[in-house]
């Protein structure tokens, strides 16, 4: 510990002398390399990659303090893991740096300065979704839908059609006409934008409710396995629900399933006390008294 102690104070001493040295140069540098740090962890964000990158710079943190304090057993096993640990998530993680680096390149340098209106796509997608959930309840269409959130689903967008374009009533009823070639599959939705069209979502293994189908089960697994918000519409009985945490609520009507999407997707600070939507019921287990709610 005196050794450390000492060391800081020197460390502290020195610093002004250290800072009159930099130069106009030197600041660029700094920005140059704070903005691709930046911009790599928000590439990684909330992707496994970006997991395993946290790890492996809190090890980096790991390294610099055991240097600090003389740690020499610690700062050996330290260095002989970073070698490893950087050589494994080449190998392992080769898809998602490969992903990663086609997002960079497809990144326009306006989205970087200036800010795009997230929330008003939003709003309007989930406007469109429900006038296009009502037709299909009405007319019994079988559609599946992946609002994405925080966790990034590069992975299941991989299994489908990449797309980019705007949420449209129509244009939902053609990507779910029961003849489209991409009906049977699920459509992703981020930030309000369509940018994927029949991918293949993970199928929950829990005991569900006979009246329950293929996309319902599609549904619950995938919210399961991340943040998203799924909503499907039942091909058989028209009904509308809608899956979060694993959880599945029924037999909305389009005045709920806005309420809910609302609820999910749109910030509540950005929302108003008078628009503050009611919250929708979470689902019951089947039984007597929810026969007619959840059956």
């Amino acid at each position: 510990m005196p050794e450390f102690r000492e060391t800081l104070q020197n460390i502290i001493k020195a610093f002004p002398e250290y800072f009159s040295m930099i130069g106009i140069v030197d600041v660029i540098d700094i920005v140059i390399v704070a903005f691709g740090i930046f911009m790599l962890l928000k590439f990684c964000q909330n992707s496994r990659l970006g997991q395993v990158m946290r790890a492996l710079l809190l090890l980096v943190a790991f390294m610099v303090l055991a240097n600090i304090m003389q740690l020499r057993v610690t700062r050996t096993i330290l260095n002989g893991a970073m070698g490893i640990g950087f050589l494994a998530v080449i190998v392992i993680f080769q898809k998602e740096i490969r992903l990663m680096l086609e997002k960079m390149g497809s990144v326009r340098f306006t989205d970087l300065i200036i800010a795009s209106n997230e929330e008003d796509d939003t709003i309007q997608a989930i406007d469109e979704t429900v006038k296009a959930y009502t037709a299909f309840a009405r007319e019994k269409v079988g559609a599946l839908m992946v609002f994405e959130r925080d966790t990034v689903l590069d992975d299941i967008i991989g299994s489908g059609t990449r797309l980019d374009c705007r949420i449209d009533e129509e244009l939902l009823k053609n990507l779910f006409w029961n003849k489209a070639p991409l009906h049977d599959g699920a459509i992703i939705v981020r930030k309000g934008r369509i940018i994927a069209a029949g991918c293949t979502l993970p199928l929950t293994g829990m005991a569900l409710d006979k009246e329950l189908g293929m996309r319902h089960r599609a549904a619950i697994g995938c919210s399961e396995s991340n943040d998203a918000v799924v909503a499907v519409c039942s091909e058989e009985t028209g009904t509308i629900s809608v899956a979060v945490g694993g959880t599945i609520t029924r037999r909305l009507t389009p005045e709920e399933l806005k309420e809910r999407l609302t609820l999910e997707l749109v910030r509540d600070e950005n929302r108003g006390p008078e628009k503050e939507p009611k919250r929708a019921p979470k689902a019951k287990p089947f039984g007597i008294g929810n026969a007619r709610k959840n059956a």
